[in-house]
C-alpha cells in the first residue's frame, strides 16, 4: 500500500522511490531511480530525474527540474523555477551523460524563485540564496548570496533570519 499521494496527472515510474506523506501534485514526472523522501511536497510540473535524490520534508515549488546528479538533504526549500544543470558545457549532437556533475545543498538551504544553479557546487546548510542568484561556486553554510554571479552578503541562521 502506497502512503504518499500522487495527482491522476502526474507520472511515477515503476522502480521510483517515494517516501510516506510525501505529496507529488499536477503534471509531475519521476523517473524509475528517483529517490524522493518523506513528507515531502513536490509541486505542478516537476521532474525528478534518474539518480537524484531528495531527503526528507524537502518542499520543491511548481516547475523545477532535478537532474541526475542533484541531491537535496533534508528540509530544503527549493522556490518556483529554480534552474539545476548537470553539464558544464553541453551539446546537442555530443552525449556527455558520463560527465554529470554532482550538485548538493545541504540540510535546511533554501532557494529563491528563479535562482539558477550551475552542477558542481555544494549549497552549505541553511545557506539562503536569493531569488534570481545564478550559483556558480560553493556556498558555505548560514551564507546569504545574492545577484549574479552569487556573492555572499551576509549570514544567516537555522530560522532564515539576519545574524548580526
Amino acid at each position: 500500500m502506497e502512503n504518499y499521494f500522487v495527482h491522476e496527472s502526474s507520472v511515477i515510474d515503476e522502480g521510483a522511490v517515494i517516501g510516506e506523506g510525501t505529496k507529488i501534485w499536477h503534471f509531475c514526472h519521476v523517473m524509475p531511480k528517483a529517490v524522493i523522501g518523506d513528507n515531502c511536497n513536490i509541486g505542478q510540473n516537476v521532474f525528478v530525474d534518474n539518480n537524484a535524490a531528495i531527503g526528507n520534508r524537502v518542499k520543491i515549488q511548481n516547475n523545477v527540474s532535478i537532474y541526475n546528479g542533484v541531491e537535496l538533504e533534508d528540509d530544503v526549500f527549493v522556490g518556483p523555477s529554480v534552474v539545476f544543470t548537470n553539464v558544464i558545457n553541453p551539446r546537442s549532437f555530443i552525449e556527455r551523460k558520463d560527465q554529470f556533475k554532482k550538485t548538493l545543498v545541504r540540510k535546511g538551504a533554501s532557494i529563491g524563485a528563479n535562482a539558477t544553479i550551475v552542477c558542481g557546487v555544494e549549497i552549505g546548510a541553511y545557506a539562503l540564496i536569493g531569488a534570481g542568484a545564478v550559483v556558480t561556486k560553493d556556498i558555505p553554510d548560514f551564507a546569504i548570496a545574492v545577484g549574479n554571479p552569487a556573492k555572499i552578503t551576509g549570514y544567516t541562521n537555522e530560522e532564515g533570519t539576519l545574524n548580526s
